[in-house]
Order: structure tokens, then sequence, then C-alpha cells
């Protein structure tokens, strides 16, 4: 992400903050996801009473994004309320995000102060299309049939 485009993703990812339904924790969460193209798309946690139900900021914006038939990212933004640290993306949200290849992750405080990462640097030792395009190939060469 150039300059303004990170500006820009700050500005969706706390804005988007006080959409957040968080009754239980009170931890706002926003993200802004950045399309290949330059399209902002925005995303906010969501809980649930059911906790494991519950899905973050990161994955309804990916999800909104690919519901929208976008899967080319240039990158993410993630912005809390905590003034102290930065917050990054969950394992599950870091999983996600590999999924669509590897990009820019920034985590910003309140004060617009960030930290820099890549959604490849967030999670290694990655399971991903990859893996699973080996596992095929490796079946064919020794003549295994996947039955379904």
């Amino acid at each position: 992400m150039n300059q303004e485009e990170l500006e820009k993703c700050i500005d969706a990812a706390q804005n988007s903050q006080q959409y957040a339904h968080c009754p239980y924790s009170h931890f706002r969460i926003g993200a802004a996801l950045l399309t290949s193209c330059g399209k902002i798309f925005t995303g906010v946690n969501v809980e649930n009473s059911s906790y494991g139900l519950t899905i973050c900021a990161e994955r309804t914006a990916y999800t909104k994004a690919v519901s929208e038939g976008y899967k080319s990212f240039k990158g993410i933004v993630v912005a809390s309320d905590l003034k102290d640290r930065f917050i990054t993306p969950c394992g599950a949200c870091r999983q996600f995000g590999v999924e669509f290849g590897d990009f820019e992750v920034v985590c910003v405080k309140p004060d617009r102060s960030t930290f820099k990462s890549s959604t490849h640097k967030l999670l290694p030792g990655l399971f991903s299309q990859e893996d699973l395009i080996a596992k095929a190939e490796q079946d064919e060469r020794e003549g295994n049939k996947v039955q379904n």
C-alpha cells in the first residue's frame, strides 16, 4: 500500500469500529481491506453469546470482499482502541488471510501509530493451497485414487 492508500484504510478501519457488536468483551476492532484495484471493504467484530460463533473484523472484511467477487488484495489494516500495544490478527484470521496470498498487514493504535507485517510473516509454517496441490500431485504420481 502506498501512503495515501494506507491513510484511507486507517480512516476506514478506525471509523468502522463504531459498528462493532461487542457486548461481552467491549473490545472494538475495525478492519479495512484494500483490493488490488483500490476498493476498500470494512469489517468489524461481531460477538455472539455462544463465543465460538463470534466473527472477527478481518474475516468480516474478507467475506464481504469475496462475496462481491474480489480475491486479490494489497493489504489489510486492523484497528483497536488499545493504546499501549498493537493488536494483530488472531490465528484464524491469519490463516483466512493467507488463503488470498501474501500481502501487507498493518495494525494501528488510536493515535495512528502502526506495526507493519504481512500475511505470510504473521503465520510461519502456514498451510496453503500449495500443500493441497502437492498432495494431489503426489497421489497422481503414486497412482492413488481419491475416493469421494
